[in-house]
């Protein structure tokens, strides 16, 4: 017994790290939420729930970065979850080649999220941008675009940056999802005459499916946190076009000087998140079952 209560103390560093980055800012974040504190002050107003009223009935740029989030979430989820499935099941076995484009695809993922905005913004550029050069270079100057100047296009050409930057990451995740499946799975159906899509279907996908809700999960909540690339892109433009909820709560913080607002839609954001990703989890445990 007393062994045991020595392996305990192994787990207070953790603990103290957990409380004292997570726990405590969490719930000093609450109590803020509740005031109308500008950041500067040593004291505040308690203006009950006003902050969180304005948050979700009088603050239509609130909305705008809400929906531009949602509508990031859902492309980067969509395509980065079904980009990174196919990369996986083409490069599955460890062939020499397989394992250096498995490197290649997850080489992105290595690089700074400033790094790789700073690197798109210049692709994107309509003026001598890379891409719009290509464009017109292969006869198709039609198609040429303000890749991130045009409120229309900013938020999707965004969400490929971000499709291109961690689709290997979520790759290594997949094969190993794929790697664990056993064999005699697979012949068992091809011997009942199961075709390639039967075979996904029954096999592929029910194993994989922890792997998915990892994948669907982490690239959900990496979605409403893309402050750095969208930040260092755009700047949540233009006309608010680009504005995230994680952009939106630093320029009310840090450039409107309301970090009381700013903490109310912080919560707002972490329970948003958390609705979402619960919601996903359901959903793939119930057609994984």
């Amino acid at each position: 017994m007393k062994h045991s209560k020595t392996l305990y103390l192994f787990v207070l560093p953790g603990l103290f790290m957990y409380l004292l980055f997570f726990v405590y800012p969490t719930l000093n974040g609450l109590v803020l939420s509740f005031t109308d504190w500008e950041g500067i002050s040593s004291h505040w107003n308690w203006v009950g729930f006003d902050n969180y009223k304005r948050m979700l009935f009088n603050d239509d740029i609130f909305q705008t970065a809400l929906t531009n989030n949602l509508k990031f979430m859902l492309v980067v989820v969509i395509f980065q979850t079904s980009i990174s499935l196919i990369f996986a099941i083409l490069l599955l076995k460890n062939s020499k080649s397989n394992v250096f484009f498995r490197a290649l695809y997850f080489f992105p993922t290595i690089i700074s999220s400033i790094s790789v905005a700073f690197i798109w913004a210049f692709v994107f550029n309509p003026n001598v941008g890379v891409l719009n050069l290509l464009l017109g270079k292969a006869g198709l100057e039609a198609l040429a675009q303000n890749w991130l100047g045009d409120p229309k296009l900013a938020i999707y050409s965004i969400a490929f940056v971000k499709v291109w930057a961690h689709a290997g990451q979520m790759m290594v995740i997949f094969v190993a999802g794929l790697q664990s499946i056993p064999e005699e799975l697979y012949e068992a159906v091809y011997l009942d005459g199961a075709t390639n899509w039967q075979a996904f279907k029954n096999v592929t996908w029910p194993m994989i499916a922890p792997a998915a809700t990892i994948v669907v999960a982490y690239t959900t909540i990496q979605s409403f946190k893309a402050f750095d690339l969208i930040f260092a892109m755009t700047g949540g433009g233009p006309i608010y076009s680009t504005e995230i909820l994680s952009t939106y709560i630093y320029h009310t913080a840090f450039q409107g000087s309301e970090f009381g607002y700013a903490a109310a839609q912080s919560m707002g954001f972490m329970v948003i998140i958390a609705l979402i990703t619960m919601g996903q989890f359901k959903l793939l445990k119930g057609r994984s079952s």
